[in-house]
């Protein structure tokens, strides 16, 4: 008879201690969830921010290299937030020919941007020797889903130097 006690399994967990777990589980994830979302949100904002510096590098480059007038064009088609770099024409700016580039759907195109609006197209143009033709400003982005979270960057002098900034320093 103690032969057949001693053989009996005593391994796995009691409904107890699986429930206990299981809500352990589940308060961390409850805490660590919203800081997750959040740094996603940042990861976003970034993300777009440096697509933003990135595509005024480019429009500056660009009428430097061939030594014509080029803008980068920023609109918001579909309530998507898109970019563009492509040279200045007034007229031109629903040509088909202009590629126009997706932001993560996830950011919107804050308030607080000064960039001169030209037909409903935010805009920065650069000149053929890749300074800025006035007026300056800056692109400030937001995540769509709120939060104070804002990516700007600035366009600060008219020879074309840019700048990033973040939260408060967009405002």
């Amino acid at each position: 008879m103690n032969y057949l006690q001693n053989n009996r399994s005593n391994s796995g967990f009691t409904v107890i201690e699986t429930i206990t777990a299981l809500l352990m589980i589940g308060i961390l994830s409850g805490i660590a969830a919203p800081s997750w979302f959040a740094l996603i949100k940042t990861q976003h904002l970034n993300i777009a921010q440096d697509q933003v510096y990135q595509a005024k590098r480019q429009a500056q480059s660009q009428a430097k290299k061939e030594k014509v007038k080029y803008q980068a064009s920023f609109r918001t088609q579909n309530n998507i937030l898109q970019w563009a770099v492509h040279e200045e024409k007034e007229s031109d700016l629903n040509n088909p020919m202009i590629k126009w580039n997706d932001l993560d759907d996830s950011v919107q195109l804050d308030p607080n941007s000064t960039l001169q609006l030209y037909n409903g197209v935010r805009r920065v143009r650069f000149d053929d020797i890749g300074g800025v033709t006035p007026p300056l400003g800056k692109i400030t982005l937001s995540s769509k889903s709120g939060g104070t979270a804002k990516r700007c960057v600035i366009v600060s002098t008219i020879l074309g130097a840019m700048r990033t900034a973040k939260d408060n320093s967009c405002n």
